[in-house]
């Protein structure tokens, strides 16, 4: 099955690629050392339509289709996992405002977002529940006529930088079912986020606990349907993992082509690595993993796009389970290739080679992804 990019779709990863190699690539390395979000770029990024670009043009975004937001989370992974990703993750929780949230909820919340005023962030895993979404133990209880929540979430992106909220919580019975998605903004007594420093990779990026203390929800911001939130949540799980497999692509990317730069520079028995054979076949399986993680990253995405859930569940899952396992294995060998300069933060691949590893973790770990393609053979 061939896949080209049409003309707009290669226009579009031409002008990330542009802003992550002008305005992201620079300040990459102080933002990582400094474990600093990059609040600053979120409005110039916006500028580019690169912020929740699946957003509608009625709410301020750009409506691109599923390949296109795919390929502007590839890009500004390319230019920095960290900085980029921050960019990249600042929709998460948008699409299910657009799919299950009252009209008053888009049109608050989701020109702020693609404006990057904020992001916005979705409380699902905990401290004792990642994978295992449906044990999720934080509670919302009816108080009249609002919900009263308590509970802890944990490796929450954008916890801590967010003005809004989606919070998953137990409004039922143990269970799929009796989950409710709750919306709220994060300035209010009951909301407490505390940011996750220390991280191995990625630490630009914004990771959160978050405690939840008799935190007010009204009935009025409950997401869809009261005890169907679990239900909602899964339809999103694909195109999250499509997304990762993008994000997985983009870093193996930047790895590969920071590995071809080195190996044309660095000189031994006099003449460049890059002409041994041992360092042109390694140059030679990184490529090819590239661009076999980059295909089935869009084949997920065309799959989205057309409406084939069964199929677009397969593929994102496959595509996340390869790019993200074989992103850490190009970044590794883009190592290899620097030798002892790759060790040190001279070079940027011993960052990619930090922030690759995590993507074999969340929205799913590699194990997971595994028993999904299991249940769909």
């Amino acid at each position: 099955m061939s896949f080209r990019l049409t003309a707009e779709q290669r226009a579009v990863r031409d002008a990330v690629r542009e802003f992550g190699e002008s305005e992201i690539r620079p300040i990459a390395r102080e933002y990582e050392a400094a474990e600093r979000y990059p609040q600053d770029l979120l409005a110039a990024a916006a500028e580019l339509d690169l912020v929740a670009p699946g957003v509608p043009e009625a709410y301020g975004g750009a409506g691109m289709d599923a390949v296109s937001e795919l390929l502007v989370t590839e890009e500004l992974w390319r230019a920095d996992p960290g900085v980029g990703g921050s960019i990249a993750a600042a929709r998460f929780g948008t699409e299910m405002l657009l799919e299950y949230g009252d009209e008053w909820m888009k049109e608050e919340w989701l020109p702020k977002i693609t404006a990057g005023e904020t992001p916005i962030c979705t409380g699902i895993s905990e401290p004792a529940h990642g994978s295992n979404v449906a044990g999720m133990e934080t509670r919302a209880e009816r108080d009249g006529d609002e919900w009263v929540v308590n509970g802890q979430k944990m490796w929450i992106t954008n916890g801590t930088v967010a003005d809004v909220a989606i919070i998953m919580a137990r409004t039922g019975e143990a269970g799929h079912g009796g989950i409710s998605a709750l919306l709220t903004p994060t300035d209010v007594e009951g909301y407490d986020a505390t940011r996750i420093d220390g991280k191995l990779g990625i630490r630009a990026q914004d990771t959160a606990e978050i405690v939840l203390d008799d935190l007010r929800i009204p009935e009025a911001n409950v997401v869809g349907e009261v005890d169907e939130g679990f239900y909602q949540l899964m339809e999103f799980f694909a195109p999250a993992r499509a997304d990762v497999a993008a994000q997985a692509t983009g870093v193996a990317q930047a790895a590969l082509d920071a590995a071809l730069d080195y190996a044309g520079e660095r000189e031994q028995f006099g003449q460049p690595i890059g002409e041994f054979q041992a360092i042109q076949h390694k140059l030679a399986e990184m490529a090819t993993d590239v661009e076999a993680a980059r295909s089935l990253a869009y084949r997920a995405g065309a799959a989205i796009e057309s409406g084939d859930s069964a199929l677009a569940t397969k593929l994102a899952s496959m595509a996340k389970l390869f790019a993200s396992e074989h992103a850490v294995d190009v970044t590794d060998e883009a190592l290899q290739v620097h030798g002892g300069a790759g060790y040190v933060t001279d070079h940027p691949v011993e960052r990619y080679y930090r922030d690759a590893r995590v993507t074999k973790i969340y929205d799913g770990t590699s194990e997971i992804q595994k028993s999904i393609i299991a249940d769909h053979l």
